[in-house]
């Protein structure tokens, strides 16, 4: 089986990583920081950073013909899960406006640093997309 990487060009230019990868019917997703397209970490605390970072899961996904229903695991790594904890409410309906009430396997991962100095949460996934779907465009 052969796999294909995805770089969207919504997303910041990668340099030694791929925002995504597809092999056969399984996308794995990057883990996406709350980096915008200029390459720089979003202001405004976790909510925002959320918002942002998930908003990247979800372009690389749709870049490689997926939908969020086609999640079926998400990763969120954070350097402060207590502030995660205490906005969760507000992050939840982040999530449910981004990506409806579907929500797939979960874990949350306390870390002492991500590789940006400002960013306060990374998230990866995986989904599972039908073999036949077409990749969105602006991949590379």
């Amino acid at each position: 089986m052969t796999s294909r990487n995805i770089n969207p060009v919504g997303l910041s230019q990668p340099s030694g990583f791929s925002h995504a990868t597809r092999a056969g019917d399984t996308v794995h997703l990057g883990g996406q920081t709350a980096m915008d397209a200029a390459g720089r970490i979003v202001d405004g605390g976790i909510v925002e950073q959320f918002r942002q970072a998930f908003s990247n899961v979800l372009i690389a996904l749709d870049a490689a013909g997926g939908v969020p229903t086609d999640l079926v695991s998400i990763t969120i790594y954070l350097t402060d899960l207590h502030d995660y904890q205490r906005n969760g409410r507000e992050i939840g309906r982040v999530w449910r406006e981004l990506a409806g009430a579907h929500y797939p396997a979960m874990a949350g991962v306390g870390v002492t640093a991500l590789w940006q100095p400002d960013a306060l949460i990374e998230i990866q996934g995986i989904a599972v997309i039908a073999p036949d779907s077409a990749a969105g465009s602006g991949t590379s």
